[in-house]
């Protein structure tokens, strides 16, 4: 130990001597961490704001939904007879934490001065534990939501109808029958918008949505299944348990596909020839499959601006240290002269370089962690424009203290990587050439 902190003092020694270059070296390591310690934290935030969006407004952890095909070329987002398909569900999976009924719908709202197209989910509000911690209420009560013909928008979705709390607009639905239904309705509540899926999704009563569209009390759309394990694993598990359970009771039941369901509803299933009932068994990734490809889209650019900065750094490392071993080569011979084994020098070397990387890396991280404690502070509300692309309202920041700390060690390690052929040439000097070095 006490020699560790002897080559630690003499390292930092050698790079407080040579501060101009080591600032100018630590300086691109500490922006290359800053950048990335940003990136991923708001990557990391807009997958958060995605997935609390999805699972507030159209995914459970698992679905068990389906489609009704009246003839081959139609569907609709039907899961008939459902409390028989409840029984399953509860015979198969022991580990629900609880579970909701969702009547899915799609239908035009037309207020006194606009219209906007919404994806509809009928619910009933007393089995939805959920929704009253998720949902942060601008006006209204979601106790409203307890009686028909009532709706619960979002801020956007009042600014673009122009309405508020007990306005009346008509709800207008085709059917599948071909008949268009309406329905007058009042708004009962108004959200905060919570990411993209609130700009075009809105619940309402489910008895009321079902009346819209001619359904009976035992006629849902999905089932949305809340785990106490949500591990994607697990998840997966489960999707695959209850379509064999389904399949082995009776009920037709599609193949998986990482395609939310109203994807399915206006490409797939209407190209299928089939009709009457199909389950399908998603999960919240299948849900969110398109907003998942965003996702990684996103961190495969983050990481290639990592990697071409990462070159940079590299090759400022190369040259910084084949610098620093030609000014420091009558240094490197003494020391060898004096009986300093080549390990040892190559040891020093790496050790500077590693000590530079890790104060570097650790400034960084410092300085973009304060940055997003200040813009998560500030509650900047986006543009609309902004909102689609990065599924919030406000910019936020989500930093992951294990991710900030691998960040830091991936960049200290390819820092010391490249700080080895360069230390093992200073190693490989022979101490009488070296203490006669002009240099």
């Amino acid at each position: 130990m006490t020699v560790l902190l002897m080559d630690l003092e003499l390292a930092g020694r050698n790079l407080a001597r040579h501060a101009r270059r080591n600032l100018f070296l630590g300086g691109a390591l500490a922006a290359v961490t800053f950048l990335l310690v940003l990136l991923g934290g708001l990557t990391t935030a807009m997958e958060q704001a995605m997935m609390q969006s999805a699972e507030t407004l159209l995914t459970g952890h698992v679905n068990v939904g389906g489609f009704f095909k009246v003839t081959a070329g139609s569907a609709a987002p039907l899961v008939s007879d459902y409390p028989k398909a409840l029984e399953t569900l509860k015979a198969q999976v022991p580990d629900i934490d609880f579970y909701t009924s969702r009547v899915r719908a799609w239908a035009k709202a037309v207020s006194e001065t606009s219209s906007m197209d919404l994806v509809l989910g009928g619910i009933e509000i007393d089995k939805e534990p959920a929704l009253p911690k998720v949902l942060h209420l601008v006006e209204g009560s979601l106790d409203e939501l307890r009686k028909p013909g009532t709706l619960l928008l979002f801020e956007a979705q009042a600014k673009r109808l122009k309405v508020k709390v007990g306005d009346a607009i008509t709800i207008s639905a085709p059917t599948a029958r071909g008949v268009n239904n309406t329905a007058d309705v009042r708004v009962a509540a108004v959200a905060r918008d919570v990411g993209l899926l609130s700009s075009f999704s809105a619940l309402m009563e489910a008895s009321s949505v079902r009346a819209l569209y001619g359904l009976n009390t035992t006629t849902t759309g999905a089932i949305h299944v809340y785990l106490k394990d949500s591990s994607p694993e697990h998840l997966k598990a489960v999707a695959a348990r209850l379509r064999t359970a389904y399949a082995e009771t009776g009920w037709r039941v599609m193949e998986p596909e990482a395609q939310p369901y109203w994807m399915k509803l206006m490409q797939t299933v209407p190209a299928e020839d089939w009709t009457g009932q199909k389950l399908d068994i998603t999960t919240a990734d299948d849900e969110m499959g398109q907003f998942k490809q965003f996702i990684t889209a996103l961190r495969v650019v983050t990481g290639l601006l990592v990697f071409i900065l990462m070159i940079v750094v590299v090759i400022g490392i190369l040259t910084t240290l084949t610098i620093a071993v030609r000014e420091r080569t009558k240094e490197i011979g003494t020391l060898r002269a004096i009986g300093m084994q080549r390990t040892k020098v190559l040891w020093l070397f790496v050790l500077e370089t590693g000590l530079l990387g890790l104060l570097g890396t650790l400034g960084g991280a410092l300085g973009a962690g304060a940055l997003a404690a200040l813009l998560n502070r500030a509650s900047i509300e986006l543009p609309a424009a902004v909102q689609v692309f990065l599924a919030m309202d406000h910019l936020r920041i989500a930093l992951i203290p294990a991710a900030i700390f691998g960040n830091i060690l991936f960049l200290t390690l390819v820092t010391v990587f490249a700080s080895i052929f360069p230390a093992r040439r200073a190693a490989r000097l022979k101490p009488v050439t070296a203490m006669h070095h002009i240099g």
